[in-house]
């Protein structure tokens, strides 16, 4: 209990909850979407935004979600217009991002590399009050959201053909979507980073597939994983002197590899259960 004595650790231990409540919830829709690289694509052009605030001397956070939300729009369009072939778009604009923000870093002398280097890995335990409050008001807003459409979402998730059908509007759920992820990565990126945070998001997802039967049960159990795996890659970083943003990701992977191999242990002995069983009909 003496780590919660610490301030900059409460601080923490409050955006790793809000943290596992919005990334998974995120994160099933965009595996079942099979939009899993839009939220690296999105990160990645969220560092172009970081080297525009540096270089127009603002707020990085504020340039960083204008980027984002922009970039998630875009993603969009191209995603509509190269419908067979909707990976070219997370191709153009991750390429597009990253250029970008190397063009800005060089236009301010190379003195924000540094400064954008802080965002590639980001820090949990350095968190501001005021990101802590953003935090927990969008966990509110994608908790409402979730309640309110988790119908219409489920429809246009499995098949935007019978979505389209139904009457719902399509394109703009699913820009509203998009526009919501790229903020999520944009309020998250300063605290789990850059190149982190798709696997946050990803992850837990991952797990909850392998053991969810239902949609609803993969919602809840991505939202426990990202609970579980937060709070103990947090505490490891804590004991171990180790960046928390990647101890919560190496967390994240060693629950899904058990997962994996728990599963495919209990599908191969309730084969071999079954194999036993014939053999005793025939005899």
């Amino acid at each position: 209990m003496a780590l919660f004595s610490l301030e900059f650790m409460r601080r923490a231990f409050l955006a790793a909850l809000f943290i596992a409540g919005i990334a998974p919830m995120l994160g099933v829709f965009l595996v079942l979407r099979r939009q899993s690289l839009m939220a690296d694509t999105l990160s990645h052009v969220s560092l172009a935004g970081v080297a525009l605030g540096f270089v127009l001397n603002i707020n990085p956070n504020l340039t960083t979600m204008f980027i984002v939300v922009l970039a998630a729009i875009i993603l969009e369009y191209l995603r509509t217009v190269y419908r067979t072939y909707s990976e070219i778009s997370i191709a153009i604009l991750m390429a597009g991002g990253l250029a970008l923000a190397l063009v800005l870093m060089n236009l301010n002398g190379g003195n924000s590399a540094i400064s954008v280097q802080s965002y590639l890995f980001g820090s949990i335990v350095t968190i501001t009050t005021e990101q802590l409050y953003f935090l927990g008001g969008l966990f509110v807003v994608i908790l409402l959201l979730f309640f309110f459409f988790r119908r219409p979402m489920y429809v246009l998730t499995f098949d935007e053909d019978t979505a389209e059908v139904d009457g719902l509007p399509v394109r703009w759920m699913s820009m509203c979507f998009n526009i919501l992820t790229g903020i999520a990565i944009a309020v998250m990126i300063p605290i789990a980073g850059a190149l982190l945070i798709s696997a946050i998001m990803v992850l837990p997802a991952a797990i909850s597939m392998r053991l969810g039967k239902s949609f609803t049960a993969v919602i809840g159990i991505s939202v426990i994983v990202g609970l579980i795996g937060m709070t103990s890659g947090l505490l490891g970083s804590f004991y171990l002197s180790t960046p928390p943003g990647a101890m919560i990701t190496l967390v994240f992977i060693a629950i899904f590899l058990v997962v994996q191999l728990t599963r495919t242990f209990a599908i191969q002995w309730q084969r071999r259960k079954r194999q036993q069983k014939t053999l005793k009909d025939v005899e």
